[in-house]
């Protein structure tokens, strides 16, 4: 029996509704399953079951969604299939799954007939992290997921260089992160904000982009840090613009550009949109056909639709994350685009009422929390988004949105459908193992 056949003959079940990674099985928790259960269902050891999920001695929550490490995957033939279909679904040649499972490139495949899928080629694609320190320094939780994150990423960005009354860029903390982004060959990236007191600024915007004067210092104090710690992407995100300085503002990237010293790139970043015509401080000064032209790569926040101050709902609905997509490359080259990917969910008290916040928390926090209070979780196949409700000590009742395998997985299929640049983050501290081992698997991380 060779290699192929024989993973077929351990591995073949019936869970067939999500993707995979390359040699990743996402399996849904059932009711009674435990870890060593599973393990031995799919005859992969437990302690590798648990490094890949984050579970560190705790129960199953039904409906948790687990990684599982196989080389490839089984398929069971549906009604319809055929072998172009399937090698079309899953990024590989007719003549591959021919070849690995010993059949003829023409065979006509029968109904519950079991194919192994090979591991899929991975793309080269880049990967992008936010990194938000406090006022002085930086969490151990943040420092540990960037020692831990920057093997898989072609920049690191801290959140952020502000611009003073004077014009003057105000430096944040940056080691150890630039040392840890040094080490694993992450370009840092100088990012620069107009926010004033806690907020996006719209009069700090208006002033830098119109008073050429003062434009300038801030031009001379981004390159001047750039070059002292060889921040190689000046990364401009500024948010909250005014209409009426659309173009004033898409000239102030010009000017950086025009500046630029031999080997550094400009970025910037977008809201996300679905429309030109879409309009106001939010969207107008973004200009997604300008500004794609003017900047090396855009990042776009394809996430917060589901926020801390509105209703429950999917933070980065897969439907409503495509559709910016598709507005995006209408007006620009898929490969300068960066998909915004949040690693964070909230915990609403429900019903919602107005004015009150979310509790931001992990995918690993959110699946403990389904755990302690023995929430079913569910998964909304429109949004392709994860959820569960539970009622607190207190009697309050809560709704739960959050990303876990299945999730990410449909965004890095959308990143290999839509030929985009890669993913960026927001933002490191918050643990989610399953996005990083995927991450892995989907794809070959660029090192700039």
């Amino acid at each position: 029996m060779d290699v192929a056949q024989d993973k077929i003959h351990r591995h073949t079940h019936k869970y067939y509704v999500y993707l995979w990674g390359d040699e990743m099985e996402i399996y849904v928790v059932k009711q009674g399953d435990t870890v060593t259960s599973i393990a031995n269902r799919f005859d992969v050891p437990a302690a590798e079951i648990e490094v890949l999920n984050g579970i560190e001695n705790r129960g199953l929550a039904v409906g948790e969604a687990l990684l599982i490490p196989l080389v490839g995957q089984n398929y069971t033939v549906q009604a319809g299939d055929s072998l172009y279909k399937i090698a079309m679904a899953n990024g590989l040649t007719v003549n591959e799954i021919a070849q690995v499972n010993q059949i003829s490139p023409d065979k006509q495949l029968q109904i519950g007939e079991t194919l192994y899928i090979p591991p899929r080629k991975k793309l080269y694609k880049d990967a992008a992290a936010y990194i938000q320190p406090t006022a002085t320094t930086y969490k151990e939780s943040i420092v540990n997921d960037m020692q831990q994150a920057a093997p898989l990423l072609t920049y690191s960005a801290i959140f952020a260089f502000e611009i003073d009354a004077n014009g003057n860029l105000k430096e944040p903390p940056l080691e150890p992160i630039l040392s840890i982004a040094k080490e694993n060959q992450v370009v840092s990236m100088l990012v620069v904000n107009n926010i004033r007191n806690g907020n996006f600024s719209s009069s700090l915007a208006s002033r830098v982009v119109h008073d050429a004067a003062f434009q300038k210092k801030v031009i001379d104090s981004i390159f001047a840090y750039a070059e002292k710690y060889r921040l190689a992407d000046i990364h401009i995100d500024f948010e909250n613009i005014e209409a009426n300085d659309k173009e004033a503002y898409n000239q102030f990237l010009r000017n950086i550009k025009a500046r630029l010293p031999l080997g550094y790139t400009l970025s910037v970043t977008l809201v996300p949109k679905t429309s030109s015509k879409q309009s106001g401080k939010t969207y107008t000064a973004h200009d997604y056909k300008v500004q794609g032209e003017i900047a090396d790569f855009v990042i776009i926040m394809t996430y917060d639709w589901g926020w801390q101050g509105g209703p429950p709902m999917a933070v980065s609905p897969i439907n409503e994350v495509e559709k910016v997509i598709n507005y995006a490359i209408s007006e620009m080259p898929a490969s300068k685009i960066m998909m915004g990917q949040n690693l964070y969910g909230f915990d609403w008290k429900i019903p919602f009422q107005q004015g009150t916040n979310a509790r931001a928390l992990s995918a690993k926090q959110a699946v403990q929390l389904a755990v302690r209070w023995g929430a079913i979780i569910q998964y909304d196949k429109k949004a392709q988004a994860p959820y569960f409700k539970y009622t607190d000590e207190n009697g309050q009742n809560h709704e739960v949105w959050f990303e876990d395998a299945r999730s990410i997985q449909a965004k890095f299929d959308l990143i290999r459908r839509k030929y985009l640049r890669g993913i960026a983050y927001w933002k490191l501290g918050l643990p989610f193992p399953q996005n990083w081992a995927l991450l892995r698997e989907n794809f070959r991380i660029n090192k700039r």
